[in-house]
């Protein structure tokens, strides 16, 4: 298979066995889908569910946010990891979308990605998510799978981003990344990956570096 062919192949796979994939991160509107992408920042996604119920008691938009300190939101979030930095960029970034959104947030990857703690990513996984706007979110995990089943060769995310959007059509973009995530979870993970027993890897092979 050359790579084009190769992509075809893995987008039909993981359509059969990931025909429906779930946002793994619990919210209920755009906003607090931004503060759990933002939480999720080195940190795994079944953390932050467990975290975001006790945050959004208390704040689920931004108005009931920003009457919170920032050192009450960060006690809350402590077990989210980098709470110093996070904790801020959510009060912050509440203050600017009250005053300079309406309280709304942003629907526009510019807008997004001016917020305090939000980069391309994040905007990417709200973009996509919350607004249905076409966008491919690439973490570390869709980085190492994307190299490991040899449809790109960037050492960052930002091109292994290009490479993917060259390789699949724009309307898979939305859910393949999350059909990606689940596959590596429950088929291709990182460490202890047999490369034999992967639907994926057993057929078109795999880098092991």
């Amino acid at each position: 298979m050359n790579k084009k062919e190769r992509a075809a192949w893995i987008h039909q796979q993981l359509e059969t066995l990931f025909p429906e994939v779930p946002v793994p991160l619990d919210h209920k509107d755009a906003y607090t889908l931004l503060i759990a992408v933002l939480l999720s920042a080195q940190c795994t996604d079944e953390r932050v569910n467990q975290i975001t119920p006790h945050l959004f008691a208390q704040a689920d938009n931004p108005y009931d946010m920003v009457k919170l300190d920032v050192e009450e939101i960060r006690e809350i979030i402590k077990p989210c990891g980098l709470s110093p930095a996070k904790s801020k960029a959510i009060h912050r970034l509440s203050e600017i979308i009250i005053d300079e959104h309406g309280g709304a947030v942003p629907d526009s990857f510019e807008a997004l990605e001016k917020l305090p703690g939000v980069g391309h990513k994040t905007a990417s996984v709200v973009m996509s998510q919350a607004f249905g706007h076409p966008a491919f979110p690439v973490d570390t995990h869709i980085h190492r799978l994307a190299y490991r089943w040899k449809l790109s060769q960037a050492k960052n995310v930002e091109q292994t981003e290009r490479d993917l959007k060259r390789l699949f059509p724009e309307s898979s973009w939305n859910k393949l990344h999350l059909q990606i995530i689940f596959f590596g979870r429950k088929y291709c993970p990182a460490r202890g990956h047999n490369p034999e027993l992967c639907p994926i890897c057993s057929v078109v092979g795999c880098r092991t570096k």
